[in-house]
């Protein structure tokens, strides 16, 4: 290993908060959690909280160069994972996160985030973790965390780096932005929002015939969407049509192993891409691995968070889908997956599955009522343009991952060889992006 100095109690300064109390309901200043954390970089919250007053988001609201760290979990594995605030966010941070900004006359946010982020910054971090029933990591045991004091022209270069990729990622959420402007235009609802209506009239026999006694079913908004789509001069169908529809399986926590064959669940799926974190082993596969999906098929959730859609545009590794996710195989020809799975994630379908799922404790979408989905049939030199920025906002993401993939292994070559030999694999690995 390299013999550096390190920085130790010196790296700069942290804070705690104790906001609480979130909602989905778009009340009160938008609250950032772990789990909006996308990649190296936080995320888009998709939660708030009405019991901030305008002082406390002054003194929360993440700036650029600030790095947020989780405290708490009942994941060991999640304890200490942190995210880069690669620009000013509108946002606070939730209570099981702390917030560091280090002093940047040792070393830059950018290099920080990616030392923390790397097997010896993991091992660090797991050295002065509290583990029981809920692991801690605490802010004052995040300033004895041994920190490699890299040479200036090194913290260059990986910011470099690190905001190159982040460049990327921005581009590639404007590419799937518009890939979904064109899908709403078409049906002309590009400015279309849900409003909730206090009071509005139905017949009892609409009732009867949907099945449902509940008003939410019935809000004017849902049907709204419906009849956009099915008034569509391109046509529409069902999912039920247009789809074979599989089960997965539950296997139960006690089959879950540290190593092995993932288990993806529904936490492990977004649009973009499957995390690991739970697996299973090779013997209990092999007995289960008729739910093994394949290439060309939309791994679909219908549980805890319904409507999450990935498509495999390639191969698939090894796995198994728990049973809050569906196997989508499409039927029609004229249909491509990367438009189906571009819908399924859009809020024309979003809003069906709230209609379906409002008023349940637990969200849980029934496969029948997953085959009642319509979906708008838009033309194949349509879905072309589209599938044609899906594919770009992919490709995009996919460069932006591999990016922070070569700063994290030249930080870690520095510390096992020295930076000369660091820098020059860095260079060779990212000559073609820069």
């Amino acid at each position: 290993m390299h013999n550096f100095d390190f920085l130790c109690h010196e790296l700069g300064l942290g804070q705690y908060n104790s906001i609480y109390g979130l909602n989905s309901d778009g009340k009160g200043y938008p609250v950032l959690r772990m789990n909006e954390f996308n990649g190296i970089f936080t995320g888009r919250a998709n939660q708030y909280s009405e019991k901030i007053f305008d002082d406390d988001f002054a003194l929360y609201a993440l700036k650029k160069g600030d790095i947020l760290i989780c405290r708490t979990n009942g994941n060991p594995k999640l304890v200490g994972k942190s995210a880069l605030v690669a620009k000013d966010y509108p946002y606070v941070y939730e209570s099981h996160l702390f917030k560091i900004r280090p002093n940047s006359s040792l070393i830059n946010s950018e290099t920080l985030a990616v030392y923390l982020n790397t097997f010896n910054g993991k091992l660090e971090i797991e050295k002065f973790s509290m583990q029981g029933n809920q692991a801690n990591f605490s802010l004052a045991k995040f300033k004895e965390l041994r920190v490699p004091k890299f040479s200036r022209k090194l913290n260059h270069i990986i910011a470099g780096i690190v905001n190159l990729s982040f460049s990327m990622l921005t581009k590639s959420e404007y590419s799937y932005q518009k890939a979904q402007t064109l899908l709403l235009s078409e049906l002309g609802l590009t400015n279309w929002q849900p409003k909730h209506h206090l009071s509005f009239v139905k017949n009892y026999s609409e009732t009867e015939q949907a099945g449902r006694l509940d008003a939410e079913y019935f809000q004017p908004k849902y049907e709204e969407i419906v009849r956009a789509i099915q008034n569509y001069q391109g046509g529409y169908d069902t999912l039920g049509n247009l789809l074979e529809i599989r089960k997965c399986v539950e296997v139960g926590s006690e089959a879950y192993l540290d190593e092995g064959i993932p288990f993806v669940r529904v936490s492990n799926l977004s649009p973009f891409e499957i995390t690991e974190e739970k697996y299973i082993s090779e013997k209990l596969y092999r007995e289960i691995r008729k739910h093994q999906p394949k290439q060309g098929e939309i791994l679909f959730s219908k549980d805890a968070t319904p409507g999450i859609a990935y498509y495999l545009n390639d191969k698939p590794k090894q796995m198994i889908p728990s049973g809050g996710i569906l196997r989508l195989k499409i039927k029609n020809e004229e249909i491509t997956g990367e438009y189906l799975t571009l819908v399924l994630n859009s809020i024309l379908t979003k809003e069906q599955i709230k209609r379906d799922v409002g008023g349940s404790v637990i969200l849980h979408w029934r496969p029948d009522q997953v085959k009642e989905t319509v979906i708008p049939l838009l033309s194949r030199d349509k879905q072309n343009v589209i599938q044609q920025k899906v594919n770009e906002a992919f490709n995009l993401r996919k460069q932006s991952k591999h990016l922070l993939e070569c700063a994290k292994r030249a930080v870690e070559l520095a510390i096992e060889q020295d930076e000369q030999t660091a820098m020059d694999w860095l260079d060779k690995e990212t000559q073609s992006l820069q």
